[in-house]
This record gives structure tokens, C-alpha cells and sequence, in this order.
């Protein structure tokens, strides 16, 4: 199993006639991804071609989804045309949406993510995200399919770059599935939602957590892994050496007085029993002790 997606999934790429579109289109369909369609506005009936298939564009995520029977779908479009992508596709009812464009004004996020509480149907990944991938099965945004392979660890992670670092990291173990909340103040998904996936998921052994600092996200995963998760919860919170009082990274990154500091995550996670590193190398080798742990016991 994995979480959201699978090989089952049947992908449409709203934006897949642009520049980037196409690129990761490519990237997707290379490394197994079902790519069963594109979505541009006044472009139906067009298709576009990837190693020799013609993938057919639609007019709209409704006329894809009718068409293809489509239940993800994945958006490169420009921030400014951003809001009403996603909110097509939350109309359109299809299950899963994740937004990889950075950019987009809060207030355009917030309107798209209480729309999709609001419908009850589709779950939204981002914005400003790298997506998620279940090696070998599907890869839906930019995550490159080839720095790590199956395995029984699943990651969440508000850090694109990071995501990449630590699935390098732990590609001897492999995962079950990575995937790449966003750093916005405000994304569709957050760690507690991919928490209490992975906490469902019997491919999954071992949950590695990256944060950054700024905000009470991780403060408030560390009170569900108290209180839900049973599996080991490894944890990594990008920041520890940012000078006080300076925003870095994420829009989301910003600190206020004590509060959302690195050192202030790492012992509310600490204190819910999550072993943290405080390097990347660091946090890959405490997944690797873990998982020898949990091998002895069996």
C-alpha cells in the first residue's frame, strides 16, 4: 500500500501545455506515473506527445475527469491563475489536488483550501510543494524518481530541498511514501494529516517528520504523536543555526520572540517521545538505528 496515491492512480496535469507543464509531464510519466491527461483552457482536442504517446488536453478538470475517470490532479500554472485551477478542481469533485506553484497570495490559498473543507471531496497537497511519490508506483510534481526506491519508511516534509536530502539519505531502506507538504503559512494538508496516514498504512514501519521553524505546526504534531502514533516518529526541524530575530526560507519561517524557534520544536518533540536530529545526516542515522531496533525485535 502506500498513502494517496498508487499505481492505480490516473493523473491530469492542469498546465501541462507550458514550459513547465510539459518538462515534469515527461519527468512523471519516465519514472511510472499514469498520466492520463493535460488541462488548458481552450486547448481541447489538442494532445501533446511523451515518448511517442499522444496525451490528450482538455478544456476543463470536469470534461478530463468524464473522459479519463481521472482522481488526481496536479497543477503548474502561473500563481496568479493558481486560485481558479484549484478551485475547477475542487468543483469538480476529484479527490486529490497538489499545487507545486509557489507564489500565491494567502488569501488566494485560503479561499481554495476552505472550498475543499467546504466540498468534503478533495484533499489538497500545497502549495509551493514538491508533490509526493510512492516509488515505483506513482510520482505526481517535481520529487527526481531515481535518488530513492521502495521501502517502509514514509516521510512528510515541509522542505522541498529536504525531502530530496533525506530520501538520498535513506535510499539503502527506501520509503513508502515521501510527500511534500509545502512551507506556506497556509497549505491544504499538514503534518497531522500525513501522520495519521501513515499511522494507517501497514507498508509503513518508521515516520520521519522534517519541519523548519517558525509557527506552532510541529509543536501541534508533536501533541497527535503523543496522543495517536503508535510507529517511531523521527524527527527533523530545519533551523537550528538561524540567527535570532532574522525570517529565513519559507514564508511560513518566522519567528517571534521564543516561540517557534528550532530548539522550542525539538523539545515539544522530544517530550512526545520523537527522537530529533539536529542535522540531516544526523536524523537519517537515527532511522537507521530505529529501523535495526525494531528488526531485533521481531
Amino acid at each position: 500500500m502506500a498513502i494517496f496515491i498508487d499505481e492505480y492512480s490516473r493523473v491530469i496535469v492542469q498546465g501541462m501545455t507550458g514550459r513547465e507543464g510539459r518538462k515534469h509531464t515527461q519527468r512523471m510519466i519516465m519514472s511510472g506515473t499514469r498520466v492520463v491527461g493535460g488541462v488548458t483552457p481552450g486547448k481541447g482536442g489538442e494532445s501533446v506527445l511523451f515518448e511517442e504517446d499522444p496525451v490528450p488536453v482538455f478544456n476543463s478538470v470536469a470534461e478530463a475527469m468524464d473522459a479519463t475517470r481521472a482522481n488526481v490532479s496536479v497543477i503548474f500554472v502561473p500563481p496568479k491563475f493558481a486560485k481558479a485551477a484549484v478551485l475547477e478542481a475542487v468543483e469538480a469533485g476529484i479527490e486529490l489536488v497538489v499545487v507545486i506553484t509557489e507564489g500565491i497570495p494567502v488569501h488566494d490559498t485560503v479561499e481554495f483550501v476552505a472550498a475543499a473543507k467546504a466540498g468534503g471531496k478533495t484533499r489538497i497537497i500545497g502549495p509551493n510543494c514538491p508533490g509526493l511519490i510512492s516509488p515505483g508506483r506513482s510520482n505526481v510534481g517535481i520529487i527526481p524518481a531515481h535518488i530513492s526506491g521502495s521501502g517502509r519508511i514514509g516521510l512528510v516534509s515541509k522542505s522541498g530541498t529536504l525531502t530530496y536530502q533525506m530520501m538520498f539519505e535513506l535510499r539503502d531502506h527506501g520509503f513508502s511514501t515521501a510527500v511534500g507538504i509545502g512551507g506556506d503559512p497556509v497549505v491544504g494538508t499538514k503534518h497531522i494529516d500525513v501522520l495519521q496516514a501513515f499511522e494507517h498504512d501497514p507498508d509503513t514501519d518508521v515516520i520521519v517528520m522534517i519541519g523548519e521553524i517558525g509557527g506552532d505546526a510541529e509543536e501541534r504534531a508533536a501533541a497527535y504523536i503523543q496522543e495517536h502514533i503508535s510507529k517511531p516518529v523521527i524527527g527533523y526541524v530545519a533551523g537550528f543555526t538561524a540567527p535570532p530575530g532574522r525570517t529565513m526560507g519559507h514564508a511560513g519561517a518566522i519567528i517571534t520572540g521564543s516561540a517557534g524557534t528550532a530548539a522550542a520544536k525539538k523539545e515539544a518533540l522530544e517530550a512526545a517521545g520523537v527522537r530529533v536530529g539536529e542535522t540531516p545526516s544526523q536524523t537519517a542515522q537515527l532511522v537507521r538505528d530505529t529501523i535495526a531496533e525494531l528488526r531485533t525485535r521481531r
